[in-house]
């Protein structure tokens, strides 16, 4: 009989032998780090084009708010615009689109991908067309989008769809491919039909690599929603932005951007979460088989 060979955890000597303080450290190194050097950014940003910037005793390293704005003032015009009501009209719009711009390319890439990936045949026919298309830049269509969409609602939901449905659809094309072959092979040997091997073998390896699509389709999406406001658009977040910048008014530039950047933030946190859920559904492939 054969010996088998068990793997155990191996314990820390770092964190055994480490004081509370150096525990909590270790424990929580990422998230300390992590807001260490957001803090030292902030404090640095201030002190070089803010209220600190009294106390800087080098010009040359003195900026004017009007070019770079400070943090303190980003959170001044934040919290006057949020008082006084006028952005709550532009994230419902810039909601808006990106809901059903980014729900629409889910609901198409999602299958369609899965059924290149499936199906040789489709395979063959549409890859040259996805491929062509996902090295196409997004914004060399957007006058395209316009034309046949308008300036309305439907050009901005038309260009966030095709900014996020590439990532999710080739994701969702790859992981089918990337089934392995030695869970079909079991499969078809127990008298497995195609429909049933799919359901239990292939869906399940390939959720892991939808989920990293749908990750990715966020940050396209969002790149949409202020492209497609900036060119053709009457409010949102996008086109508050570029009215802000066409005024010299950077602190409310620092708003727009770090709205589109807190969204990215949390959407993706979240589907990192879940993604994580179904680690062990990942194909083990190279250094980590």
């Amino acid at each position: 009989m054969a010996d088998v060979t068990v793997e155990e955890p191996l314990l820390d000597v770092r964190l055994a032998e480490a004081s509370w303080l150096h525990k909590l450290y270790l424990n929580q190194e990422k998230k300390i780090l992590g807001l260490l050097s957001v803090s030292v950014f902030l404090a640095v940003w201030e002190f070089m084009g803010g209220a600190w910037s009294v106390y800087n005793p080098i010009p040359m390293l003195r900026v004017n708010p009007m070019f770079m704005s400070a943090p303190s003032l980003v959170a001044k015009a934040a919290y006057g615009m949020f008082a006084e009501g006028e952005i709550y009209h532009d994230l419902y719009v810039s909601g808006t689109e990106f809901f059903w711009g980014y729900l629409l390319s889910v609901v198409v890439a999602v299958p369609f991908g899965v059924a290149v990936g499936w199906y040789k045949k489709m395979s063959h026919i549409f890859d040259p067309f996805i491929n062509a298309m996902n090295a196409t830049p997004r914004v060399a269509l957007l006058p395209l989008v316009i034309i046949w969409l308008g300036i309305g609602i439907l050009s901005k939901v038309g260009i966030i769809f095709l900014g996020a449905v590439f990532p999710i659809l080739i994701n969702a094309r790859d992981g089918v491919k990337t089934t392995p072959k030695s869970l079909l092979n079991a499969a078809k040997s127990f008298g497995a039909s195609e429909w049933k091997i799919f359901a239990t073998v292939v869906l399940p390896s390939t959720v892991p690599f939808i989920l990293t699509g749908l990750r990715l389709g966020v940050g396209r999406g969002l790149v949409g929603v202020m492209v497609g406001e900036l060119y053709a658009a009457t409010a949102g977040i996008g086109f508050m932005v570029t009215v802000a910048g066409a005024t010299f008014q950077t602190d409310k530039v620092f708003v727009g951007v770090l709205i589109f950047a807190i969204t990215g933030m949390i959407l993706t946190e979240a589907l990192n979460n879940l993604e994580r859920r179904f680690d062990g559904w990942r194909p083990k492939v190279g250094a980590s088989a």
